[in-house]
């Protein structure tokens, strides 16, 4: 279950370890001299991040919610320590967990930019990767490949997604517990320089830490990213046409909404990611609807419209015998 840094439309999409996702925003502040929260965030600028947060992804209020505490306990936290109240550092490592497609890699990337500008971590970048990235398939192989993403992750935040595919207990000769040894020490050792956020399914996850109780003991934070309802999912589908310079025609909308309806109750659905595609292939009934017809000059408006009969002709209609006039 791979997760989408796209901000408007939450989808998943994973940074892969050589492919680093590099901050957007400014060098951290010094926040020595800061005696208020408001000093906090006017030097660290967190509130752009989460006015972010609020304004390009959509639904999400519990995990935005206790996304403000995290970063309410870290702006704290920086007064107890401009005020000599030396106190351990908290735990920032964290575990998402929810359906396919609903922003937890987004979330991560949001993140990764609170703890930077916060002076958390160096960097704030994000890294994120999956089983193969850390696990080699035979002897002496693991050891290395964790090493070398955990040094690329320094600094920043290390984000693995479908995480309990690393234990893999009913095979004897799986290195994966060698990984997760690893993990353990540095996430322990060098907490003040990396952040790992785990991510999958909430019940795999929750096996995961029943079997790794050293894991599940460094783990501070859980978030649980819920599914999306309806209306939800025709947001995010307008905020991703927006983005691509598209529009529905005015029954469009209607049509693509009853679509929505009858694809949550299949299969494999995979919430913003699902929208995404069905978007795409909207997009591919109209460029063949508008080539068909080559001797009209098109006009801005036929090339950014997308009609009712562009996804009227979805399969997932015809499959539930409910396929919509159009």
């Amino acid at each position: 279950m791979s997760n989408s840094s796209n901000p408007g439309a939450r989808a998943d999409t994973p940074v892969k370890a050589a492919a680093v996702a590099q901050p957007v925003d400014t060098p951290v502040v010094a926040l020595g001299q800061a005696r208020s929260v408001g000093e906090v965030l006017a030097q660290s600028q967190v509130e752009e991040v989460i006015a972010e947060l609020d304004r390009d992804l959509v639904g999400l209020a519990p995990v935005k919610a206790r996304i403000r505490d995290i970063a309410a306990l870290l702006v704290i936290d920086k007064l107890r320590i401009n005020l000599g109240l030396v106190s351990e550092a908290p735990s920032l490592h964290m575990n998402f967990v929810g359906n396919p497609g609903t922003g937890k890699t987004s979330v991560a990337m949001r993140m990764a930019q609170i703890l930077h500008r916060l002076g958390y971590v160096r960097k704030g970048h994000l890294v994120a990767v999956t089983r193969d990235d850390l696990v080699g398939q035979y002897i002496g192989h693991t050891a290395p490949k964790t090493k070398e993403v955990l040094k690329k992750a320094m600094g920043g935040v290390l984000f693995i997604d479908e995480a309990y595919y690393l234990y893999r207990p009913e095979n004897e000769r799986d290195y994966g517990q060698e990984a997760i040894e690893i993990l353990l020490q540095v996430m322990e050792n060098q907490r003040d320089d990396l952040v790992v956020i785990l991510a999958g399914y909430k019940d795999r996850m929750d096996t995961f830490f029943e079997s790794n109780p050293g894991m599940s003991s460094r783990i501070a934070h859980h978030l649980d990213f819920p599914d999306y309802s309806i209306d939800e999912l025709l947001h995010i589908s307008q905020k991703m046409l927006t983005q691509q310079n598209y529009v529905f025609a005015p029954d469009a909308d209607a049509v693509f909404k009853r679509y929505l309806g009858l694809r949550v109750q299949q299969p494999h659905f995979a919430n913003a990611r699902s929208v995404r595609n069905a978007l795409d292939r909207a997009r591919l009934r109209q460029a063949s609807r508008l080539f068909a017809d080559r001797d009209r000059k098109l006009s801005v408006d036929d090339l950014q419209t997308l009609t009712a009969a562009d996804f009227a002709a979805s399969r997932v209609f015809l499959q539930a015998d409910d396929r919509p006039d159009a």
